[in-house]
Parts: C-alpha cells; structure tokens; sequence
C-alpha cells in the first residue's frame, strides 16, 4: 500500500524561554526550532518537530529551513510509508543535518501509525508497561541560584534533578556538594557536564562527587576524545552516560565495542529521527547497556514522539522531557501531559498523537513545497 506525500509545510518556530537555559557550551534565551507538516494525496497529515543546535549538531533554525526545502522536494512524490526509503533518499542528497531530518522522520512515522490506526508507540512494539518520570534541569549559574532553583524544583514534586556542570573543577564540587546539603538525599541526582572537563579533572571530580550519590554522568569529556572514555568509565565510581559522543548507530556501536560507557542518551535530534534510533536502542539490548531518551529544547510534539519511542525497550530506563516545561508557551494540542513528580503521560490516540495549533501556525513564516 502506498501513502503519497504530496505536499510539505516548513515552519520556522522561535519560542521564547522563561528564564536563559545555559550550559557549559552557553546560554539559550529561545528555542528555535522547525515544524515540518506532511500532507498526503490520501488526506492523512504527519508533524514533525526539531530543535536545531549549533553547537551540538551544528545546525540552526536558519540553516535547518533551508535543508528543509531540498529535503522536501527529495521526498514529494514518495511513498510515505516506505520509511527506509525515504530516510535513504535524505541521506543521500545531503550528509549530516540529523536535526531537520529528524523532523521529517517523526512526520513520517506520525503518518505510518495513523495509517495502521495505531498510536505510535506500538507500531514501534511497545507496549505501556512500565511508568515515564522525567527530571528537571538546573542550569549552569551562580552557586546560589543553582542551589535555590534545586529547591524549588523539589518544592514543585519532581523526584529527579539533572544538574548542568562543565565549570572548574572547584566550582562544579562546590556546586554538588551545595546542592545536596541544601534538598537532602531523597532526591535523585544526575549530572551532565556537557563535554566540559579534561578526562584527569572529570575523574577528580566524579570520585570528589561519589559520596552524594549521583545516579549517571552525561558526557565528562570531550566528544573527541571518546578513546579516554574507556580508562574513564573503568575507574569511576559514577556511572558514565555517552551522550554528544553518541549521535547515529554507527557512533553506538563504536562505544559499545570500546567499552567506553554504561548507558547511551539517545536523542531524535542527534540520530535523525526514530528510524536511527532504534538501530541504536537494539544495539544496546545487545550489550545490555542502559539508554537515556532526551532531547534538545523541542515542544512537547517532539517530546511526545520521543515519549512513545521509550515504550519500546526495556532498557530505556531514564527519561528527561523538561525543556517544554520551560517554554514561554505552548503551541501544541494533545501530546504527552505531565503530571504530579514529573509523570509523563503517553497519548493512546493513532499516530503521534499530537499536532501544532493551526492559529500558532499563522503568526510563523510558512515555506510551501
């Protein structure tokens, strides 16, 4: 059966954020992000949704449009339903772009499932057998106010916080240290230093932090310097949790075979959508790693796709869906809802479940191929 794309709406989606969200690659003021809408000769309609990040994926709002467009005349025609097809056909017109490629792919599966009446998330072969909770991240600031923001955090329920590091290694200690005096122990702690410290410092600092039980560290190093990852894993004693290091299936396999970290983030935006990112998740049953689902700082469209995709395997045990949390507004009807310690709700509805509002649409600058 054939579902024929017929027509692609690209969207540029700034939303402003409520306070600058910052790490240790800089501050964000605004998510800036990219709404592609496929619509099809058979009347079904697929969103899809990414947060380009310069610094990460090396792409923008700007440049992600602008990819978006050759994109679309690549797959106007084809059969949306042929998924390997088409993720193909993107790869082979232009290399990298993870980000805007993911937003196609979450389309495309947005119109598989409708089409298989399905929601999403068991198209995938999940299934709802286990809760989604999600963190809430402390961004890199002033030891003051990342203490203060923790306990507000706690005050509002939530039972997990994701601290951002990636400063000196005094400065970060102090930070942890802080931090936990200040919520006590009932909470659980992870960090992500974004990259930010030298392997000896990031070593120093997860032995210092040991004490005051951290669940995972998210990327100590530099992503280039994946080869220390392995010394580094073996001796600390916090969990170390690939993340930048890890974008596509060929990058996991590459980390699983060094043995270089004890669980894989996986993030839409990093492996071009759900297709790669269940290449990647199936290679970490295999060596029975622990996976992460995150994100960038997409709506809660994105994050809705990225909450069916951790219905799918056993060993996505983490989630951190937050970032739509901290939005200005939202601009998205039906999706995951959040409720009371960080609970995510997943939508039981065909497809993903969740669409752009058509009046927030209006107000954004349209390109129609």
């Amino acid at each position: 059966m054939s579902v024929i794309i017929d027509q692609i709406e690209i969207y540029a989606s700034p939303i402003k954020l409520k306070e600058p969200f910052v790490i240790s690659l800089g501050p964000i003021t605004h998510a800036e992000n990219v709404v592609i809408v496929i619509r099809t000769r058979q009347g079904i309609t697929g969103y899809g949704e990414c947060s380009p990040f310069l610094t990460i994926n090396g792409e923008n709002m700007g440049t992600a449009v602008v990819v978006a467009q050759v994109l679309a005349r690549t797959l106007k025609g084809k059969n949306a339903l042929d998924i390997e097809d088409c993720v193909l056909s993107m790869d082979k017109i232009i290399y990298g772009n993870s980000s805007i490629k993911s937003a196609f792919d979450m389309a495309l599966y947005d119109i598989a499932s409708q089409q298989a009446q399905l929601p999403l998330y068991v198209f995938l072969g999940g299934k709802k057998d286990k809760p989604i909770q999600t963190d809430y991240t402390i961004s890199l600031g002033p030891l003051e106010k990342m203490v203060g923001d923790a306990q507000r955090i706690k005050d509002r329920g939530f039972q997990i916080i994701k601290i951002k590091l990636g400063g000196t290694k005094q400065d970060d200690i102090q930070r942890i240290k802080s931090i936990r005096e200040q919520i006590g122990m009932d909470i659980t702690l992870r960090i992500d230093a974004n990259q930010g410290w030298t392997p000896l410092d990031a070593l120093e600092i997860l032995k210092t932090i040991a004490p005051y039980d951290i669940q995972h560290c998210e990327e100590p190093i530099p992503r280039w310097q994946f080869m220390k990852l392995p010394f580094l894993r073996e001796q600390s004693p916090i969990l170390i949790m690939a993340d930048e290091s890890c974008c596509d299936e060929h990058d996991a396999e590459r980390l699983i075979d060094l043995k270089a970290c004890d669980g894989l983030n996986v993030k839409l935006g990093k492996s071009s959508g759900i297709f790669k990112a269940l290449k990647i998740i199936r290679l970490a049953e295999q060596a029975k790693l622990s996976i992460q689902i995150g994100g960038f700082l997409e709506s809660r469209l994105a994050f809705t796709a990225s909450a069916h995709l951790a219905l799918c395997s056993d060993r996505v045990m983490f989630y951190d869906f937050d970032t739509p949390m901290m939005f200005e507004e939202d601009p998205v009807i039906g999706g995951i809802k959040y409720g009371e310690h960080g609970m995510v709700q997943v939508p039981d509805v065909p497809g993903l479940g969740a669409v752009m509002d058509v009046d927030y649409l209006k107000r954004l600058d349209k390109i129609m191929v």
